[in-house]
């Protein structure tokens, strides 16, 4: 179970270039849900970590599932699209982040072999075309 971040700024959206397996990939700010973690928290905490910036998830774009063809690996994935209240440059980020950048939907689109996943882009895709469904359709019952 992962989450993602959707934080535009005119016409840009956060993202991150990180490191996996050897690989430079394009990714939103995301990760997995962690033990007695809301999903809420688990985008809050995972979008500081990875770029520095304090996050308010303000809808659901949707939810994703996925099964990556080369790994025995399948991900749910929930985005959220919300605001980056500010930027804390004392804050350090997680060891596999090599930069956070902002990017048009077209400079990723020039790039599909960069993107961590094809959720990357759908999401954005989805948040585009007006996906926004209540945070109240996350429900936790602890």
């Amino acid at each position: 179970m992962t989450v993602a971040a959707l934080i535009e700024n005119e016409g840009r959206f956060l993202m991150v270039q990180e490191r996996i397996s050897g690989k430079s990939v394009y990714n939103q700010p995301a990760g997995h849900l962690e033990d007695n973690e809301t999903l809420v928290d688990a985008v809050i905490r995972e979008t500081r970590e990875e770029t520095a910036w304090h996050f308010e998830p303000q809808s659901v774009t949707g939810i994703y599932h996925w099964r990556h063809p080369e790994k025995d690996s399948t991900f749910i994935r929930v985005s959220f699209a919300g605001k980056g209240l500010f930027h804390d440059p004392a804050c350090e980020l997680d060891s596999c982040i090599e930069r956070t950048l902002w990017m048009t939907p077209d400079e990723l689109r020039l790039q599909p072999d960069r993107l961590r996943s094809p959720m990357v882009l759908r999401s954005i895709d989805d948040y585009l075309a007006g996906s926004c469904y209540p945070l109240s359709l996350l429900t936790s019952l602890d």
